[in-house]
């Protein structure tokens, strides 16, 4: 029987898992869900969370999944001061969240930085990340999915990019590629869609780092959704309810999907979106799986699949 143009579209459209169980071992099953092994020195990209935050996500969460793959939890510094700039503080905020305690840690960008190459150049001429991401063979992205006050959302993308940029590499992204100095980029920020667009780029350029994206795969947990970033240390109270875990090959197809639940939800008593949504589009949030759709990172369209 001959195939038309829309069963072949629907074909194509890439497979996003969900459960809505937030459990150490639901994370592990969404992960085998995936069907790709996570093999050699395995890099677990996490937000180890600001100091005096507690969205981040749990040790104990994670300690399943990361001990499943033998993985690292990775992480690099930040460029806006608080106590994960400087790599002394950003350590005693690992100790503090009890990271350390129970994983092998690597702040990647802790004794330099490395440039990769980027494939869309419309603000960034390379990616500046940690440079001990060259340590790694494979990478689990495990995003915790939230609102973001200048991204207006953080998931997979976000934790690509940003995530894994070292200091100087967020400056970078932030100005859009205007300067990787983390002392004058909060004075060249004007640009937000060159912002996005630039977070879509480095996105891509750690998803191509990974084998073009055969040895990277992208997890968000939807969990304490509060309009502010694990980045805030005195976060606002998370408004909507937990949702869920929700996992993917294509990290374009995972937060759109996230995305589309948030905007697709339906606020009851102690359960509102609307704070969230407003964050998003205050900043032109959705604007990022736009443009990483389009410069080939990834599909907005796909298949959701819930898990049992």
């Amino acid at each position: 029987m001959a195939m038309t143009a829309s069963s072949l579209v629907l074909m194509a459209q890439p497979k996003v898992y969900m459960t809505t169980e937030i459990s150490p071992e639901a994370l592990v099953k969404i992960y085998e869900a995936l069907g790709r092994p996570a093999t050699g020195r395995v890099a677990v990209k996490i937000s180890t969370g600001e100091g005096g935050n507690t969205h981040y996500l749990k040790p104990e969460l994670i300690g399943k999944l990361v001990d499943e793959v033998n993985g690292t939890i990775v992480e690099c510094c930040t460029a806006y001061g608080g106590t994960r700039q400087d790599p002394k503080d950003h350590w005693e905020t690992i100790r503090d969240h009890g990271f350390s305690s129970r994983f092998a840690v690597d702040l990647m960008d802790e004794y330099g930085q490395i440039r990769i190459p980027v494939q869309d150049r419309k603000h960034l001429n390379y990616d500046i990340v940690g440079e001990h991401l060259g340590h790694y063979d494979f990478m689990i992205n495990l995003a915790h999915f939230k609102g973001h006050a200048m991204g207006g959302f953080g998931g997979v993308l976000k934790n690509a990019s940003i995530g894994v940029a070292s200091t100087a590499g967020k400056a970078y992204i932030h100005s859009a590629g205007y300067t990787d100095d983390p002392q004058l980029c909060w004075e060249h920020t004007e640009d937000q869609d060159g912002f996005l667009e630039s977070m879509a780029a480095a996105a891509q350029a750690v998803h191509n780092w990974f084998g073009r994206g055969k040895n990277i795969l992208y997890i968000n947990v939807m969990n304490n959704i509060s309009v502010d970033c694990d980045c805030d240390g005195n976060a606002a109270k998370p408004e909507m309810k937990d949702i869920g875990i929700l996992a993917s090959l294509d990290p374009v197809a995972v937060d759109k999907a996230c995305l589309d639940l948030v905007f697709n939800h339906t606020a009851t008593p102690g359960d509102d979106e609307k704070p969230l949504i407003e964050r998003i589009n205050r900043q032109h949030g959705t604007y990022i799986v736009d443009y990483a759709e389009q410069i080939g990172l990834g599909s907005k369209k796909y298949k959701l699949i819930k898990l049992k």
